[in-house]
């Protein structure tokens, strides 16, 4: 007789239940020294294609030789920075000191949130704060500049600015409020990111496929219901536990994929547009980025892009695409 059996599916992450807000939270940013720059960006998701690259992994079998990767488009258009945060170190944490915002604001924004009446402009308040332990800018997207996602309402999140010097961190931040910042300030192609997505959600499903609960056999049965679990627990404790997979809510969680690399940043999004369009989504008529593999979420899906904070050790010399994809990914 067995007495035990591998669980089915992982407890990680639990409960699995729906995301907050669309837009992803970053909740810890890499411990990034060098010139004053932006720690992420954030795109929309056009679709999937694939490149034609000299593989530059020197520990791997096919190195030197050319190779098909899988690569993800993300839509970047430029993005708005709408104010300066400066936060310190309290006892409860790293709380906000003092935040400036621009008077340059796009019309478009109202639309996400009520623009304040009253705001502080003054920047050089925030030179006035001392012991700065964290500068970070409050940027919105700018999806009506695209014609694949529908919605004009833009995306306001915020963005740590990194660098080994604080003070020329904050002449950065306030040389960038009100303008605009594209993808190419942020990135370098061959380069690690992180990538933040809530992925696609997929509503009340059963634990079959839920969990991964395997279903019981009907000439075995003795009863109607297969698609169940086979016991929710033991007696002692006289109640189910959380680790019993059920039914419930799947997928529109937040997730995070480690060490994606920057295949390519471009300008042209005409260039890399398949015939027809991507499905459901159009033509790439902005700024654009390459990503190796798959990104969670689905198409038109708002993706956050941080500088990767686990990158590899091993090294790469360096991207030499050879060939980009641009057939039609209409189906047949």
């Amino acid at each position: 007789m067995k007495y035990s059996r591998p669980r089915r599916g992982s407890l990680a992450f639990s409960p699995r239940k729906r995301a907050k807000d669309v837009i992803p939270r970053i909740r810890s940013w890499p411990n990034y020294k060098g010139e004053p720059k932006l720690l992420g960006f954030a795109g929309y998701k056009a679709g999937m294609t694939h490149v034609i690259m000299i593989d530059d992994r020197k520990n791997s079998p096919t190195y030197g030789e050319e190779i098909v990767v899988p690569v993800t488009v993300l839509e970047c258009p430029p993005m708005r920075v709408a104010g300066v945060r400066v936060y310190k170190n309290t006892v409860y944490g790293l709380q906000i000191a003092k935040e400036v915002w621009t008077t340059e604001l796009d019309e478009h924004l109202s639309r996400r949130l009520p623009l304040p009446k009253k705001i502080n402009t003054d920047v050089e308040s925030l030179r006035e704060v001392e012991d700065i332990a964290e500068v970070r800018l409050i940027t919105y997207t700018q999806p009506y500049l695209i014609t694949g996602v529908p919605s004009k309402t833009p995306d306001v999140m915020e963005y740590k600015v990194g660098g080994s010097d604080i003070n020329a961190v904050l002449d950065y931040a306030i040389s960038k409020l009100g303008k605009e910042i594209r993808v190419s300030e942020v990135f370098q192609e061959g380069a690690f990111i992180d990538v933040i997505a809530i992925t696609k959600g997929k509503g009340f499903q059963g634990p079959v496929k839920r969990w991964g609960v395997i279903t019981l056999d009907a000439k075995h049965a003795r009863s109607s219901k297969h698609r169940r679990v086979g016991t929710l627990g033991p007696w002692t404790p006289a109640r189910v536990r959380w680790t019993v997979p059920q039914a419930g809510q799947m997928g529109f969680h937040q997730r995070t994929e480690y060490n994606k690399r920057i295949i390519k940043i471009g300008e042209n999004g005409e260039e890399i547009t398949p015939e027809g369009g991507f499905v459901h989504y159009g033509v790439i008529r902005s700024d654009y980025v390459l990503v190796s593999g798959s990104v969670p979420g689905p198409v038109k899906r708002l993706i956050r892009m941080r500088d990767a904070i686990r990158p590899p050790r091993y090294t790469y010399e360096g991207i030499n695409v050879v060939y980009i994809s641009t057939k039609s990914k209409q189906g047949r």
